[in-house]
């Protein structure tokens, strides 16, 4: 309810809180600089606090309020005066409702082996650190993830679920519809083992997207021996769109490697022709709407470098334009291996030209400027292929640069892969592309790994 004001009641000060001058009993005022004295608050209840954890505690509960809690007693001191240790929170150990000890935090030391009272202790590991060193904890653990609900329903078979709570759903624009997170793109790491060879991409370390793209397959020849077909290509990143080129070009090229070579084509014409299919695919992609150009005058066409090999049980063709290239390395080690392409790029020019030597050429900031590609902003497209007869059983590395600029020569390439390549692909081309990224993964990295001579189950038509 409401209260009157309250006349002024003489104070028992002997000083004035203002002045410092002498006061006597009864007084209302200071005679010396006229402070109002029953302004000054009453002299509080002794309540005293105690320190916990470094931070004041509240006053003891009233008896009424404190009746039904078993409070614990403040230790005393000892016989020498010294005051007792005073106790963190993380030092003991605490009840539920029921008096039942709580379970141990896991990675939290036992009570019985908490460490000495001293410097402060983190809460959340129970690690302690020296404040008064400048130091604080080392890290400070995030909240692990919340438990999936023990009701939450298993999503049907066939539905993609989110790889972050692993429990939602993914919707058509790529995100949980649980946790919103965004899902990886599927070109940004894949896989493929087709019969006896095998194919890798991965987006790499620095790009924010994969531009490279592969097409591997296998087929009958008219006389019922196998062939294999492996087409790697590389987006040209000064493009516009370059990962619809590549891939464009790499469906273009094994489309038409698929339908020639069953029909009789040779194997090297059969190239020739998928180079030519595959450029007119990402020529097709620079069609755009009247205008289109207008508003971006000096962006490029969609452009992608090319390689492709075909093997069958006697030949090796390989096919190329720009820079991505093709190894040789034969199953005995003791033999050399060999690079079966040229690259279209300005080193390569430098070096035919005889004005550098290799590393030098290779050395130079221009050394990857191609001077040839698919698209239609090409100058000309002159289709390089050539046909091998390796006298005895290898593997055929097809790769970008992505790949090669950590395994340049030929012996080097020959290094890393693993000796049993040829009867594990798969995981030749995992363990070459793990070398990339190993070594900083600057690029897309696409490797397809082929042995040699195409071995009989190799045949029918993928």
């Amino acid at each position: 309810m409401s209260q009157m004001p309250q006349p002024p009641q003489p104070t028992a000060l002997s000083r004035c809180p203002s002045c410092e001058e002498p006061l006597e009993s009864g007084d209302r005022f200071c005679g010396a600089c006229g402070y109002d004295l029953s302004a000054v608050p009453p002299r509080p209840g002794d309540s005293p606090t105690l320190t916990l954890n470094g931070a004041l505690a509240a006053a003891p509960p009233t008896p009424a309020e404190s009746a039904s809690v078993d409070w614990p007693l403040a230790p005393e001191t000892s016989s020498s005066g010294t005051p007792a240790p005073v106790h963190l929170a993380t030092d003991l150990q605490g009840t539920d409702s029921g008096g039942i000890p709580l379970p141990p935090v896991p990675g939290r030391p036992p009570v019985s082996e908490a460490p000495a009272a001293g410097s402060p202790v983190s809460p959340a590991t129970g690690v302690r650190f020296d404040r008064s060193a400048g130091g604080e904890p080392d890290e400070y653990p995030l909240q692990a993830p919340a438990p999936r609900p023990a009701q939450a329903s298993t999503p049907p078979a066939g539905t993609k679920v989110c790889v972050a709570c692993r429990a939602g759903r993914v919707d058509h624009d790529g995100y949980c519809e649980n946790c919103g997170h965004a899902q990886p793109r599927e070109r940004d790491h894949m896989e493929d083992e087709v019969g006896p060879l095998a194919a890798v991409t991965d987006r790499g370390l620095r790009h924010h997207r994969n531009e490279d793209a592969y097409a591997i397959s296998h087929t009958t020849l008219p006389n019922h021996t196998p062939a294999l077909v492996a087409i790697v290509c590389d987006g040209v990143s000064s493009a516009t769109r370059p990962d619809e080129a590549s891939l464009a070009a790499s469906r273009a090229a094994g489309d038409s490697l698929m339908a020639a070579l069953p029909q009789g084509t040779h194997p090297q014409q059969a190239m020739h022709e998928a180079i030519l299919a595959a450029s007119h695919a990402v020529n097709a992609l620079a069609d755009e709407p009247a205008g289109a150009r207008e508003h971006a005058p000096h962006q490029n066409s969609p452009a992608c470098t090319l390689v492709g090999s075909i093997v069958t049980p006697t030949l090796l063709v390989v096919g190329w334009v720009g820079d991505s290239r093709a190894y040789w390395v034969p199953l005995d080690r003791s033999t050399a291996p060999a690079r079966l392409t040229e690259d279209d790029s300005w080193a390569a020019q430098m070096v035919a030209a005889g004005l550098m030597n290799e590393a030098e050429a290779y050395a130079d900031e221009r050394a990857h400027a191609i001077t040839g590609w698919l698209g239609a902003d090409a100058y000309e497209l002159e289709p390089h292929t050539a046909s091998f007869k390796p006298d005895r059983p290898g593997v055929v590395v097809v790769c970008t640069d992505g790949l090669w600029n950590y395994a340049e020569a030929a012996d080097e390439m020959a290094e890393v892969l693993p000796p049993d390549a040829a009867a594990r692909p798969l995981h030749a081309a995992r363990v070459l592309v793990g070398h990339a990224l190993d070594g900083g993964g600057h690029d897309n990295v696409t490797v397809a790994v082929v042995p040699f001579p195409a071995p009989s189950q190799g045949a029918g038509s993928a």
